[in-house]
């Protein structure tokens, strides 16, 4: 970090500090390009898992939201590593930000019996939901090694690449998710075709992609100029694990929570109707490209205010999250707007032309984009603000207030919603059979409540009482 200047500070001309923008988006743009890499291996499965059938991008829809659930809600013990990393790196502290990236390592190894756990819950949870034959079938195939086997190996690249988040190292981040991105394609079409595993085959590709960019991010981060400067060789002893958990799956729960409940909106609509859940599932991945490099935004902004906070100014840590916000509000609603004026040309190109549904998903997909896209720019200000709450360690209260919001209405309002009289899950509530459009409706309105929320937990300043 600059001696005299603040993370992304510039004097102006008239002699007072000012959020320097092109700072941020000089830390951003890689993450932007990382997490829109990210956006393309999920496009890349969807994809290749779209040649198949109709059927298999049905199944993949059943299960993803579920798999990235489990994912995501034990990785925050990778996820937390970058809020630690940028502390002790604005702090001066090295030797203890490579500590704190060993730490996110032996806590990601310690998830590996609970991915088990959760691995076992994928068939009796598809029969309650009384999901199609063939559709659980193939869910299945793909749960397992997805789940198992690329989500402990996913915590570790993240443990890792929130090491290089953390200290401003960004482009290696970048590097390491390219590498995986590139693989993948190859990986994907010799596991699925070439090989004839079908669906389980995208997860094996990803599973190959994932050891090879673990495997480069640990020869960086223990390349001799990091043994060096950071001492990256001999932290490894005495790591907080406890901390990473204390701190690390609150974070992961509040991501959790709102993805939960995509999990059970998706699985609605594919319970409705096939061409309802494939429709849901495209565009979905599409608007992952204004999601995941919105999401890299929002990651420089845990790092800045990390940062700030770190070095003990809190005033700035404030002033830079508030532009971090605004970044991330207005880039996710323009990416929207676009991707809902391409969808003409996108959404054909993302089902078999000879399948039977393909006309019908085509269809619908067309008609729920636009709201999808009103989705992504209120999911700015969400993602924006919860991620500046993470860079200053403000976990617990984020979280509970996602879980409710999201599982004690949205969810339960989007079951009314969504099924026609006598096809829910639960008989004794109300049914309205409004399908997939009125279920997107309902989430607009929901996001804009979940945005809001956090943006008031920032402006708040509750979080300037957190001590790590």
């Amino acid at each position: 970090m600059n001696a005299t200047l603040r993370p992304a500070e510039r004097v102006g001309a008239d002699g007072r500090p000012h959020v320097d923008y092109r700072a941020i988006l000089s830390l951003a743009a890689p993450l932007m390009a990382n997490s829109a890499i990210q956006a393309v291996l999920n496009l890349t499965d969807t994809w290749f898992v779209g040649r198949l059938s109709t059927t298999a991008t049905d199944a993949m829809a059943a299960i993803y939201w579920v798999v990235l659930c489990a994912i995501v809600l034990l990785g925050g013990v990778g996820m937390a590593v970058q809020t630690f990393v940028a502390q002790a790196f604005g702090a001066g502290r090295r030797a203890r930000a490579s500590q704190a990236a060993w730490a996110g390592l032996w806590a990601s190894l310690l998830t590996i019996p609970l991915f088990v756990a959760v691995g076992l819950l994928g068939d009796p949870l598809l029969a309650a939901l009384h999901v199609d034959a063939e559709v659980h079938r193939l869910a299945i195939a793909y749960w397992w090694p997805r789940l198992v086997i690329g989500g402990p190996l996913g915590l570790l690249v993240w443990s890792l690449t929130g090491f290089f988040n953390g200290i401003g190292r960004v482009r290696l981040t970048l590097v390491v998710t390219l590498l995986m991105a590139v693989i993948n394609v190859p990986f994907n079409q010799l596991c699925i075709f070439t090989l004839g595993m079908g669906i389980a085959g995208s997860a094996w590709g990803t599973i190959a992609a994932e050891i090879l960019g673990l495997a480069l991010a640990l020869t960086l981060f223990l390349a001799p100029a990091m043994r060096l400067r950071y001492r990256s060789h001999l932290t490894w002893r005495r790591t907080p694990v406890a901390r990473q958990f204390r701190i690390g799956l609150p974070m992961g729960l509040a991501i959790t929570a709102d993805l939960a409940g995509l999990a059970l909106f998706q699985l609605m609509l594919v319970t409705v109707s096939v061409v309802a859940g494939a429709a849901t599932q495209i565009v979905m991945m599409l608007t992952s490209i204004a999601y995941m490099p919105g999401m890299g935004i929002a990651l420089a902004g845990t790092t800045l205010v990390g940062q700030s906070i770190g070095a003990g100014d809190r005033d700035w840590a404030r002033r830079v999250g508030n532009a971090v916000i605004g970044l991330t509000t207005g880039f996710m609603g323009l990416v929207g707007v676009v991707i809902g004026l391409s969808s003409a040309w996108l959404l054909p190109r993302f089902v078999n032309a000879a399948d039977p549904h393909a006309a019908e998903v085509v269809a619908l997909a067309a008609r729920i984009i636009w709201l999808a896209a009103c989705y992504q720019a209120f999911d700015g200000l969400n993602i924006g603000a919860s991620f500046c709450l993470r860079g200053a360690g403000d976990a617990r209260v984020p979280a509970l207030m996602v879980a409710i919001l999201s599982w004690g209405l949205w969810v339960p309002l989007a079951h009314v919603v969504v099924f026609a009289p006598g096809t829910g899950w639960i008989e004794a509530l109300p049914h309205l059979g409004y399908g997939a459009l009125g279920g997107w409706v309902l989430s607009v309105g929901y996001v804009v409540a979940l945005g809001s929320m956090f943006l008031l937990r920032w402006t708040s300043g509750a979080w300037r009482r957190i001590r790590l």
